[in-house]
Parts: C-alpha cells; sequence; structure tokens
C-alpha cells in the first residue's frame, strides 16, 4: 500500500492550499494563464485531487472570487462593529475597506486581478452585482441616501485609481478627500 493510503486526509486544508496557490499564480501570471494543471503542479496535488475540489477552471476562479469576497465582507463586517453611528455605517465601512486595500500589497494584487476578472467575465459581473445589490437591501434604511450612495460610487473610483495608479493624489489629499466622504455619510 503506499503511503497515499495511511496519509490522514485533510480535505479542507488541501481545498485551501490549491485557492492559495491559484491565487499566487494569478497574481503572478494574471487569471488569464492560470490552468488546472499548473495549479495541480504547483501545489503537488494530484490532478485528480484539484478535480475533486474543483471541477473545472471556472469551479476554481469562482472559488477564489468567493474566497476574496468573503475576506471582504469580513472585513466591511468588522468595521461597522466597531462604528456607533447606524446612519451610513456600511457606506464607510466599504470607504474605508476599499480605500485601504492599497494598503495591502497583496491583497491589492488580488483585487486588481479579480476587478480585472470582473471586468471580463460576464457570470464575475453578475456575482458582484448581486453582492452589491444584497448589501445595498441589507442596509437600505441607513445607507440609501443619495450622499450614502454617492460615497459609495466615490469609493469604486478610488478603487479604479489605486488599481491603476491614476489622478496621483498624495496622502494627505486622499485623507482629506476620505475624511470629506466620511462626513457625506453623516448627512
Amino acid at each position: 500500500m503506499s503511503l497515499a493510503h495511511h496519509r490522514r486526509k485533510q480535505p479542507a486544508l488541501v481545498r485551501q492550499q490549491l485557492l492559495d496557490v491559484a491565487a499566487r499564480l494569478t497574481l503572478e501570471q494574471g487569471m488569464g494563464a492560470v490552468t488546472l494543471d499548473g495549479v495541480s503542479s504547483a501545489s503537488g496535488v494530484s490532478k485528480g485531487g484539484l478535480l475533486h475540489h474543483f471541477p473545472t477552471k471556472n469551479a476554481l476562479l469562482d472559488a477564489l472570487f468567493d474566497n476574496l469576497l468573503e475576506r471582504f465582507d469580513a472585513d466591511i463586517d468588522e468595521r461597522m462593529r466597531e462604528d456607533p453611528v447606524p446612519h451610513g455605517r456600511f457606506s464607510r465601512a466599504y470607504l474605508r475597506a476599499v480605500v485601504e486595500i492599497k494598503d495591502n500589497p497583496g491583497e491589492a494584487a488580488h483585487w486588481a486581478q479579480v476587478t480585472i476578472a470582473i471586468l471580463a467575465e460576464p457570470r464575475l459581473r453578475a456575482r458582484w452585482r448581486d453582492w452589491v445589490q444584497d448589501r445595498a437591501d441589507e442596509y437600505v434604511g441607513t445607507d440609501s441616501s443619495i450622499d450614502a450612495q454617492l460615497v459609495r460610487f466615490a469609493a469604486d473610483g478610488l478603487w479604479l485609481a489605486d488599481m491603476v495608479d491614476s489622478h496621483g493624489a498624495g496622502t494627505v489629499d486622499r485623507q482629506a478627500l476620505v475624511a470629506r466622504l466620511i462626513e457625506l455619510t453623516s448627512k
């Protein structure tokens, strides 16, 4: 009997390992260049083991998207728990989470790849749109004002500007801009 038959199976760890390797390869090569064979080889997991967790490349990329979105959701939820003012709470948390993505180079690189995929892949675009709509529906009582919506649109603009390194806003300008946007959520 081979060692594989005696090895303790840890499917959750293997799945996360595959996602971590796929994320690393996505950063190194771009999402379009990631293949199931490449992930299998780089992770040391057999192709059959990979296919057990992710039967297609789309399933793997969807899981990467889910993983990133879950972390983003958790970040927003944590920021909301720390904010004692209900009115505009989601918009402030969203803004802060988005503008701080650039402070974590690894996270920023992942989001850059995912953002490109969202623009290129209709199914990911639909999933992002659904996430945005679900959150907007969830906080309609506190974050449906025009100002709150403006803040979230501005956050998306800052996200894009960070991703393509445009507009050259310095740290002081950026801090002032974010502070002004935060003020808008209080109206």
